[in-house]
């Protein structure tokens, strides 16, 4: 369940820097690591587990069954993209509720038309201003603890330009949500004036996606622009399939993984990473 500590940590000045992840595997494996927050990419999931591009295609469903999965595995907050709340201001509501069930400690919902896309492709379209603020003060109305965090995003520079994209984020910031996110900023000058604006009075979000429209840079930069959060949403997956593109060339040529074998580990290794010795030692208190 959600706890208060990550509001108290989005109240600090220094970065909170989130990687993103699709599993509980991939959870796991970055709490190891040593991150503070995890981010649960909408577009990693249509990845992993539909081999499908970001399009929309992923449900509210299949999502929070993810979400689930994670936060019973882990103990770290979780971002978690809902898209576009998956429908109306009704879907949203529903949409807060099942992922604060499931364990999310702030949830983004974001301003396009639905089916969404990926907010580096080109083709979007945004929904009314006047919408989305329903939609999210729907989203407000339906979470159960105010520990349970609104991320309201925006996808309006790609359409409407810069200042469009900031006044919509300043109705958004009017409702009461708990942090913004201005996708797809084109360039530093473009974050400095997101910053400018934003940064001394609500958490802004920064999207770093390798090959992306935004500047990758990193954390410590992002900070001093003036960003609380930086996420790396799609790279756990891109970093996946490389590995994976090279495991399975080499099994299919050499039809054998020892060639791969030092770069994998073997079984007992795997199973101390996700805790097998523990898990056995417990089963036996019940035999």
């Amino acid at each position: 369940m959600t706890t208060p500590s990550f509001k108290t940590r989005l109240a600090r000045n220094d970065i909170v820097l989130a990687p993103g992840v699709y599993d509980a595997l991939s959870a796991l494996l970055a709490e190891r690591a040593g991150f503070e927050a995890l981010y649960l990419s909408g577009a990693s999931i249509a990845y992993t587990r539909l081999g499908r591009s970001d399009v929309g295609l992923t449900t509210f469903t299949e999502v929070a069954d993810t979400l689930a999965r994670i936060t019973e595995r882990v103990s770290l907050p979780v971002i978690v993209d809902a898209d576009t709340g998956f429908g109306n201001a009704l879907n949203t509501q529903r949409t807060v509720r099942g992922f604060e069930r499931a364990g999310a400690a702030m949830v983004q919902i974001e301003d396009q038309t639905f089916p969404k896309r990926c907010g580096h492709l080109d083709g979007k379209a945004v929904v009314p201003e006047r919408e989305m603020v329903g939609k999210l003060k729907a989203a407000l109305d339906a979470r159960r603890s105010s520990n349970t965090l609104i991320l309201a995003r925006t996808d309006a520079v790609a359409i409407e330009g810069l200042d469009a994209a900031l006044d919509r984020a300043e109705a958004y910031l009017a409702c009461g949500v708990d942090a913004l996110f201005i996708e797809a900023l084109r360039s530093p000058e473009q974050m400095d004036a997101a910053c400018q604006r934003f940064g001394g009075r609500v958490p802004l979000l920064a999207n770093m996606v390798e090959g992306g429209k935004t500047p990758i840079q990193d954390a410590d930069a992002l900070q001093k622009h003036g960003f609380r959060i930086a996420i790396f949403p799609g790279g756990t997956a891109r970093a996946v399939v490389h590995t994976l593109q090279g495991y399975y060339a080499s099994l299919h040529q050499h039809r054998t993984t020892q060639p791969w074998r030092p770069q994998m580990l073997d079984f007992d290794a795997l199973n101390d990473v996700i805790g097998t010795p523990d898990l056995m030692r417990t089963g036996q208190k019940y035999e």
